[in-house]
Order: structure tokens, then sequence, then C-alpha cells
């Protein structure tokens, strides 16, 4: 179980690190709209080097995924895909500054839930 575990954080950490890269190509782009979507801008977002790594990342994180559920209950590990949310809100709060994004703001609000999700995902693998 420690190897899906394992395997489980990777995606995680994949994923996270796709969704800032995302966000980061896409402020370079400006952005994209519902209205875009079926035009060349969509193509050129895509192209875009950031948005570009970020969906590589996603790419490799889901091959992972198949692994992962090659291995495990489903019902036992799509619950620790919570931790995304959490990862993601750190690396938009810590690394956005390292990659030149302003840092998020995190409120006290939002860190209690981050912890409320982390403690439902310490009660997914206890069981």
């Amino acid at each position: 179980m420690i190897f899906v575990l394992s395997l489980v954080v990777i995606c995680v950490i994949m994923g996270g690190f796709g969704q800032i890269y995302m966000k980061k190509g896409l402020k370079n782009t400006g952005g994209i709209e519902l209205n875009e979507i079926l035009s060349k801008k969509l193509i050129s977002t895509f192209l875009e080097k950031n948005v570009l790594l970020g969906l590589i990342l996603y790419i490799f994180a889901s091959v992972l995924w198949l692994v992962v559920l090659s291995k495990a209950e489903v019902s036992y590990v799509y619950p620790l895909i919570a931790l995304g949310y959490i990862v993601t809100a750190v690396l938009a709060k810590f690394y956005f500054p390292m990659i030149g994004l302003p840092s998020e703001n995190i409120t006290t609000i939002r860190w209690f839930g981050i912890l409320i999700i982390l403690g439902g995902v310490l009660l997914v693998t206890r069981s």
C-alpha cells in the first residue's frame, strides 16, 4: 500500500504544479474566454510554454493514476486526490512569487478548510 500512496502523492504534486504552470501561462497570454474556445487563441494558449508544461504534468499524472487505479480500490484512493487542493493552495501562496506571480491571499477560513480536508484524507488512509 505504501507504493500506491507514494504514487498518489506524486500524482497530486504533479497535478498541483500543473495547475500552477497553467495559471502562469494563462497570465502570460491574457487568459481565454468561453467564446474563444473554438478560435485560434485556444491553440496559441495551449502552445504557451507554461500552459504546455502544465498539461504535460497532467498527462504524466494521469498515466500514474492509471497505475494507482489498477492497484487499489477507487473508494480508497480517489478521496486522496483532495490533497491536490492543499498542494495547489500552498504552491499558490509560496511558489507563485518564485516564478514571478503574486502570492495568493489564503485567508484564515481557507487555512481552516485545508485542515478539514487534511483531516478527511487522514481518516481515509486509516480505513
